[in-house]
C-alpha cells in the first residue's frame, strides 16, 4: 500500500481569494494529491499527497502556477567528515527528507548547505538526518520556525516604502486634475500658466512612474497570470489602470485616434488606484502580522542559547544543537531551552506560560521539566529528554500552526465562488464597456472607460479570501493564550454546532484522587485517636481508599504508629493491632459478621452513600468507634462549568463505571442532566450512540486512556491536558490544564471566532454583490452620477483592512470563566 504522507508548505504572490483559487487548483492538478487546503491568511498550504506526487513536483506546480513555495536555506557545522564517501553518507541522509530541494556538502569547510521548503522541514529535522548516519552537527545559520509576524513586518515596511513614494508622485497629478474638476479658478489658473497640454505631458510623466516603480508587482504578477488565463486580483489592478493610462496617453500624445468628443485623461485616476491600493496592502500586511502574534509569543518562549556540559566543560551553544541526553545547566531566573529530567538541585518553575497556572511548581531531582518554562531562585541540572521539534513547545505552536492553517467547511464555498469570480468580473467590465459604449450618453467611450474600470477595481475578491483565515488565525491564537488548544483546525465550526457535552467522571468532573471526606464519631471516642489507629491500618494496604484514609491521617497527625498482624478479608475489610488495641475497618458486612453493632452510625453512614461517596466503619477492640466515608470529590470549577454550558443552551451527560447511586448523587451535584452509569470503556462508545439517535451533535471530554475510543468517536474530542498522551492524541482539542472552565472557554471562543468569520463573510459578499452594479452605472439614469475608479479602490481596500481588523478584535476576548 502506498504510503500517504502530509506536507504543508508556505506560499508567496497571494493577494486575493482569486489566487487561492489558482493555487489550489495548481496543487490538486498534481497526480496523487488530495485534500488540499490553501490560506491566504497564513500564505500557507497544507496537503495530503502519495507516489508518484513528491514534494518537488508539488512544488515546481506552484512554481508554474506564479504562487512559488517558499524556500528557507541553511548552513549546518558537520562533525567527523574525513573523506569523499563521508560527503556522500552525509548527502543523502539529508537529500532523503522530504522537502529538501537542494543540498551542498563540502568537506574542506565541513559544512552542508541546504536548501528546503518552509513548513515542511526544520533544522532540527536536518541535524537529526546527518547524526542517524554518524556525523553530529549544529546550527550555523537557521530559522526553524516560520514567523508569519517577523515576515508581516518587513513586507509592511517595504509597502510603507512604496506607499510614501506613490504618495509624493501621485500628489501632484491628483491635485492639477481633480482640484481644477473641483475648483473652476484652480483650473483657469493651470491653464493661463502652464496650459492643459504642458499639464496633461507632466500627469503623464509622473503616473507612469507611478506604474513603474512602486506599481509594478500589479503587472508583474498580473500580466501574466492573465496570459495564463488564471486571472487573479493584480489582473484586475493591472487591466483597470493600464487601460486608464493607455487611453490618457493617446488623448495627450495622438488625439486623432480617439473619436470627436472623447478626449480626455485619466492619469489621475491610474496613480491614485495603485496608490490606495498599496496603502489597503500595507494596513493589511500591518494587520495580519498580528494575527500571527500568538505564535510569535509562544516562539519567543524558547531561548536561542542553552548552558550544556561537554566533555566535562561548560559551553554555550545555539539551544537548536542540543542533543538527546545532553545536561543542561540552569541558573537562577532561566528559561529552560529543552524538555527535560531533573538529575541535581530544587527550585521552583512557572510554567504559567506554557499550562496557565500561576502558582510556582516545585522541582525535585527525578521531576520533569518543560521548554520555555522559567526557573526561580534555585540552580538545576538537567537531562534533556526532548529537543528541537520534539519538545512540548514545538508541539504547541505546531498544533496552533496546524488549526491556524485549516480549511473550514465554509472556505470550501467561499474558495468555490472566488475561484470564478475574477473571470466573471473581467466578464462584466466587459459587458459594462460595451453597454456604455453602445447606449450611454457622450461622450460614450469616456463613460464606458470610467465604469469598466470601476467595476474591475471595485470587484477585487480580497476581502472574500481573507474573510475566514484571518480569523481562524486570531481565534485559535487567543484560544492557545487561554490554554485551549485546536488541534484539528475544523474542530474549531464543529465546536460550536455542538448540542451536547458528555464528559467522563474519574479525572474530568471529579479530582480523580480519593480524599476522606467524613469521620463521625461514636459516643464517647476521640477524633485524634480513632484516626491515628485507623489510619496506621490503613498503611498497610495498597488500595486506593486505604491510601486516601492513611493521606488524611498522615496531613492531620503527622507521623503514625506501626501496625501489626494485618490481614486483608476481600469483600469485606482489614484488621490489625495497633498500639495493643484490635483494629476492625470495613463495610457493613464486616461489623455484622462480628456482630458489632453500629448504632446511630448506620444511618450516617447512609447518608454518606446517598451522597455519592463509599462509607465505612472502624471498630476498636470490638466496640464501634466511627463510620468513614471516602469520595472523589468534584474539581473547584465543576459546578460552576456545568451550569455555564447550560446557560450557552447546551445539554450535559456524565459517562462512569460507577454503581448508578454513586453516579446519580455525584451528577446531582454537578447539575448534570443525563448520566450513564456503570460503564465499560467500550461501552463509553456505544452510550455516545445512544446520544446521537436524535441527531444531536456531540462533544465528549475525557483524559485517560480509557477515554480515547470516546474521544475519537464523538463528533468533538476534547481532552484534558493533564492526561495522557492516548488521550490527547485521540483529541480535537486540548485543554493545557485539567480544568474545566477551558472546556466553557472553547465554547466561547469557538462560538465568536465562527460568528466573526460569519461577520466578515457578509461584509465581504455584500460589498461585492451591491458595488459592482452601482460601479457598472446603475445610478446614472437616475441621478447621473457614475462610480470614480479611484473611489472604487478607495472601498475595494478599506473592505480588506475591515475584515481584517473585525478578526483581530477577537484578541480581546476575555476568557468566560476564569480557571480554578
Amino acid at each position: 500500500m502506498t504510503a500517504l504522507h502530509d506536507l504543508k508548505l508556505s506560499i508567496d504572490g497571494m493577494s486575493c481569494a482569486a489566487c487561492v483559487g489558482r493555487a489550489s487548483k495548481a496543487l490538486q492538478d498534481v497526480d496523487g494529491v488530495s485534500d488540499v487546503a490553501v490560506n491566504l491568511a497564513s500564505e500557507s498550504a497544507t496537503l495530503h499527497y502519495t507516489a508518484p506526487a513528491d514534494p518537488g513536483a508539488i512544488a515546481a506546480a506552484l512554481d508554474r502556477a506564479g504562487y512559488p513555495a517558499r524556500r528557507a536555506k541553511v548552513v549546518l557545522d558537520i562533525e567527523g567528515m574525513s573523506c569523499a564517501s563521508c560527503v556522500g553518507r552525509v548527502d543523502l541522509a539529508i537529500a532523503a527528507l522530504d522537502g529538501v530541494t537542494d543540498v551542498n556538502v563540502n568537506l574542506a569547510s565541513e559544512t552542508a548547505t541546504v536548501t528546503y521548503l518552509e513548513g515542511m522541514v526544520t533544522p532540527s529535522d536536518l541535524i537529526a538526518a546527518a547524526a542517524s548516519v554518524g556525523y553530529p552537527a549544529t546550527v550555523r545559520e537557521a530559522s526553524a520556525t516560520v514567523d508569519i509576524s517577523a515576515r508581516k513586518e518587513a513586507e509592511a515596511a517595504e509597502l510603507k516604502r512604496e506607499v510614501l513614494i506613490a504618495s509624493a508622485l501621485t500628489l501632484p497629478v491628483f491635485v492639477v486634475e481633480m482640484g481644477g474638476h473641483l475648483i473652476p479658478p484652480f483650473h483657469h489658473w493651470i491653464m493661463a500658466t502652464i496650459g492643459q497640454q504642458t499639464s496633461w505631458v507632466a500627469q503623464f510623466l509622473l503616473t507612469t512612474l507611478v506604474l513603474i516603480f512602486p506599481g509594478r508587482r500589479f503587472y508583474t504578477k498580473g500580466i501574466p497570470a492573465l496570459l495564463h488565463g488564471a486571472p487573479d486580483m493584480n489582473s484586475l489592478v493591472a487591466v483597470g489602470t493600464l487601460a486608464a493610462y493607455l487611453f490618457s496617453t493617446v488623448a495627450t500624445f495622438a488625439p486623432g485616434l480617439l473619436p470627436e468628443g472623447t478626449r480626455a485623461v485619466y492619469f489621475e485616476a491610474a496613480a491614485v488606484i495603485v496608490t490606495l491600493i498599496l496603502v489597503g496592502r500595507f494596513l493589511e500586511a500591518r494587520a495580519k502580522g498580528r494575527t500571527g502574534a500568538a505564535i510569535a509569543r509562544l516562539m519567543q518562549l524558547a531561548p536561542k542559547t542553552a548552558l550544556v556540559l561537554r566533555d566535562g566543560q561548560e559551553i554555550e551553544i545555539e539551544a537548536s544543537a542540543v542533543r538527546t541526553g545532553d545536561t543542561v545547566i540552569l541558573r537562577p531566573g532561566a528559561r529552560i531551552p529543552v524538555d527535560g529530567t531533573v538529575t541535581e538541585g530544587s527550585t521552583h518553575v512557572d510554567e504559567s506560560m506554557i499550562t496557565g497556572e500561576p502558582i510556582p511548581v516545585d522541582k525535585q531531582p527525578g521531576d520533569a521539566v518543560t521548554g520555555g518554562t522559567v526557573i526561580g531562585t534555585g540552580s538545576l541540572r538537567i537531562e534533556a529528554t526532548a529537543v528541537g521539534s520534539a519538545t512540548t513547545l514545538a508541539q504547541i505552536v505546531r498544533m496552533v500552526e496546524d488549526a491556524q492553517g485549516a480549511k473550514l467547511s465554509i472556505q470550501g464555498l467561499v474558495d468555490r465562488i472566488t475561484l470564478w469570480f475574477v473571470p466573471v468580473v473581467m466578464g462584466l467590465a466587459a459587458l459594462t464597456t460595451l453597454v456604455w459604449l453602445v447606449f450611454g450618453p457622450a461622450p460614450a467611450l469616456s463613460h464606458a472607460l470610467v465604469a469598466g474600470v470601476a467595476v474591475l477595481i471595485i470587484a477585487c475578491p480580497c476581502a472574500m479570501g481573507l474573510a475566514t483565515p484571518t480569523s481562524i488565525m486570531v481565534g485559535t491564537g487567543r484560544a492557545a493564550e487561554m490554554g485551549v488548544l485546536f488541534r484539528k483546525g475544523d474542530a474549531l465550526q464543529a465546536l460550536q454546532g455542538a448540542q451536547v457535552v458528555a464528559f467522563d467522571k474519574t479525572g474530568t468532573l471529579t479530582m480523580g484522587k480519593p480524599q476522606l471526606t467524613d469521620l463521625v464519631l461514636a459516643e464517647g471516642q476521640d477524633r485524634a485517636t480513632v484516626l491515628r489507629l485507623v489510619g496506621a491500618v490503613e498503611a498497610q494496604s495498597e488500595h486506593p481508599i486505604a491510601r486516601a484514609i492513611e493521606a488524611a491521617a498522615k496531613d492531620e497527625l503527622g507521623s503514625l504508629p506501626a501496625a501489626r498482624d494485618f490481614r486483608s478479608q476481600t469483600g469485606f475489610g482489614v484488621r490489625a493491632a495497633v498500639e495493643g488495641r484490635a483494629v476492625l475497618i470495613g463495610a457493613a458486612r464486616l461489623m455484622a459478621r462480628e456482630n458489632i453493632a453500629l448504632g446511630s452510625l448506620e444511618q450516617a453512614a447512609a447518608a454518606m452513600a446517598a451522597q455519592g461517596k463509599t462509607p465505612l466503619f472502624a471498630a476498636i477492640d470490638g466496640q464501634i468507634a466511627a463510620a468513614l466515608a471516602v469520595a472523589d470529590p468534584l474539581k473547584p470549577t465543576t459546578k460552576a462549568a456545568i451550569a455555564a454550558l447550560h446557560d450557552m443552551g447546551l445539554k450535559t451527560a456524565m459517562f462512569t463505571g460507577d454503581a448508578q447511586v454513586t453516579a446519580r448523587a455525584i451528577a446531582a451535584q454537578a447539575g448534570i442532566d443525563h448520566v450513564e452509569a456503570e460503564l465499560l470503556p467500550r461501552a463509553k462508545v456505544k452510550a455516545l450512540e445512544a446520544l446521537r439517535q436524535d441527531g444531536a451533535r456531540l462533544a465528549f471530554v475525557g483524559d485517560g486512556i480509557n477515554d480515547a475510543p470516546a474521544l475519537a468517536s464523538a463528533d468533538i474530542g476534547i481532552a484534558i491536558g493533564t492526561g495522557t498522551d492516548v488521550a490527547v492524541e485521540a483529541a480535537d482539542v486540548v485543554l493545557m490544564r485539567g480544568d474545566l472552565a477551558g472546556v466553557v472557554n472553547a465554547f466561547t471562543i469557538s462560538r465568536a471566532t465562527m460568528r466573526n468569520i460569519r461577520q466578515n463573510l457578509f461584509w465581504a459578499f455584500a460589498y461585492n454583490t451591491a458595488l459592482i452594479p452601482v460601479a457598472a452605472g446603475l445610478f446614472y439614469p437616475a441621478f447621473g452620477v457614475q462610480l470614480s475608479p479611484m473611489l472604487g479602490a478607495a472601498a475595494m481596500a478599506l473592505s480588506s483592512v475591515f475584515v481584517v481588523s473585525n478578526a483581530l478584535r477577537l484578541r480581546r476576548i476575555s476568557p468566560q470563566m476564569q480557571e480554578g
